[in-house]
């Protein structure tokens, strides 16, 4: 005969009641003290960060120039920069400069960390003098560059051009060499960073993978292409969205150097966005200016997403 087990069933007052949340059990449990202890952060984070936001939202929709009364316009500032004529020429230079940053900027810092990797002397110097541009003040280092870039016969690299029966070339002085002078600038610049994180994400690629391809025959470029490159490649998809987002912000270089021109050769988006608040020494638009970088910041949000979406599988893959 079958034994049937009979479970006991229970009553709601039987069940374990949990303890009632309530504003003096909150503060008996830290709360209060935790609150306390996030206010000076949050303030920060509220007056540095939200506000700026919220009021850049606020002066895109309005006229003003922070000195009158401001007015409503509603668009009519995204409106009058979209029509403006300077805006095509200002996106035109800011993706010349990104792709130009890409095919000589992005390669470089790779090249140089594989071979700091290989060498077995002296590597920490190499990764010091690759990192000291970095370190020297943006604007010293734009000053020192633009005395390099001299036109003249005397400056420094058309003097050593000239050693070899080359130039003087105009370098910054002409609409086609201005530009591409500004991304040799930026990218001597900005690589030693992207050159140290390459050196720290190389210290995780196994060596036996290495050791593996060198038994196959595999010389030092088909190691980097079949072992280090896919090792690396999460770490390249983010340096790429990194210096894709940098170089659309770029505003140092044509402002110190150039001033966006010669001939509106260099005016970038961020520096048109200086012009509009800022070119008029009786008070700028700040309306048309924050319009502007609210569609760069969307633009950039945006385009941040998809890249992140499309290269998911490619960077846990």
């Amino acid at each position: 005969m079958a034994v049937v087990e009979v479970t006991p069933v229970r009553s709601r007052s039987d069940e374990v009641r949990m303890p009632r949340r309530t504003p003096l059990t909150w503060v008996r449990n830290g709360g209060l003290a935790t609150f306390v202890f996030l206010l000076p952060l949050l303030f920060v984070f509220g007056a540095f960060s939200w506000y700026p936001i919220v009021r850049t939202v606020l002066m895109s929709v309005q006229h003003t120039n922070l000195v009158q009364r401001p007015t409503w316009v509603g668009l009519a500032n995204f409106s009058a920069v979209i029509h403006d004529p300077l805006l095509p020429i200002a996106l035109k230079n800011t993706l010349k400069f990104a792709a130009l940053a890409l095919v000589f900027g992005y390669p470089l810092p790779l090249i140089a960390a594989v071979l700091m990797s290989e060498v077995r002397k002296r590597r920490g110097l190499y990764a010091v003098l690759a990192y000291l541009p970095v370190v020297i003040p943006p604007v010293v280092a734009v000053l020192l560059w633009k005395t390099f870039y001299d036109a003249g016969s005397t400056g420094v690299f058309n003097t050593v051009l000239g050693w070899a029966h080359l130039g003087p070339y105009p370098w910054l002085q002409s609409q086609s060499t201005a530009l591409p002078s500004l991304v040799l600038e930026s990218t001597w610049a900005n690589a030693g960073g992207t050159v140290i994180i390459y050196l720290a994400a190389l210290t995780i690629v196994n060596p036996e993978l290495y050791e593996a391809a060198g038994v196959d025959g595999a010389g030092i470029l088909r190691k980097v292409w079949h072992v280090t490159l896919p090792q690396l490649r999460g770490v390249l998809l983010v340096t790429m969205i990194l210096q894709i987002i940098a170089t659309a912000q770029v505003f140092l270089e044509p402002y110190l150097f150039t001033s966006g021109g010669p001939a509106n050769s260099t005016l970038t988006v961020l520096l048109l966005i200086f012009n509009y608040a800022f070119g008029n020494s009786l008070g700028g638009d700040y309306g048309k200016a924050t319009a502007l970088s609210l569609m760069l910041a969307a633009f950039l949000a945006l385009f941040s997403w998809v890249y992140l979406r499309a290269t998911r599988s490619w960077s846990t893959g």
